[in-house]
């Protein structure tokens, strides 16, 4: 349908998201339901030296820029000493449609340039990108880049991965990964549980 700001997808190639744009696009005095998630699901780990693997598609990315504040930006992921309470990896692969669909690309440059041993992204381009087999570049394409190394980091307990945005990512990951799982005499199903 269109939207206020005239900018919507595919006429103006702006892939507006789901949640955000619905309430955006809505009159005074409507009414909204909200429900979400509850509990512990989304909480970062206490320990300072994990690590963490971040996967965002869309307005997903926004629980990932809250962490990503924590760890590299806000005040209260200092230590007294002024230097940053997170001593692990923090490495986010996000996917969009477009790149102007790309959300704090300034931030992760930002992150990248003052914290380069510990902070990692990637992008993941569908509609204007393809891999070396020419196929669409989604999140789970491009981690595919690094399966290996994803797959050692993910051996490590202290390894945390966190997911926002389409369902359709934990099938990306199990295609991404399952091969690497079988050859080390694991079925990806059930590790992916125990993460």
């Amino acid at each position: 349908k269109p939207d206020k700001a005239g900018t919507a997808f595919p006429n103006a190639k702006v892939y507006r998201g789901v949640c955000s744009n619905h309430i955006c696009d809505m009159n005074v005095g409507d009414d909204v339901l909200i429900t979400g998630p509850t509990g512990a699901e989304m909480l970062l780990p206490e320990d300072p030296s994990c690590n963490i693997i971040m996967l965002a598609t869309g307005t997903g990315i926004a629980p990932m820029r809250s962490y990503m504040r924590l760890l590299f930006n806000d005040k209260v992921g200092e230590d007294a000493d002024g230097t940053r309470k997170f001593k692990g990896l923090a490495w986010l692969f996000m996917g969009v449609p477009y790149s102007n669909s790309l959300l704090y690309d300034d931030e992760h440059v930002e992150y990248k340039t003052k914290f380069p041993s510990q902070f990692r992204y990637d992008y993941a381009i569908s509609r204007e990108e393809k891999n070396a087999a020419g196929q669409k570049m989604y999140i789970q394409t491009k981690m595919a880049e690094y399966t290996e190394e994803l797959w050692n980091l993910m051996q490590d307990e202290k390894t945390h991965v966190y997911m926002c945005g389409l369902k359709g990512m934990e099938k990306g990951m199990e295609e991404c990964f399952s091969e690497i799982a079988s050859k080390n005499n694991l079925d990806w199903k059930e590790f992916a549980k125990s993460m």
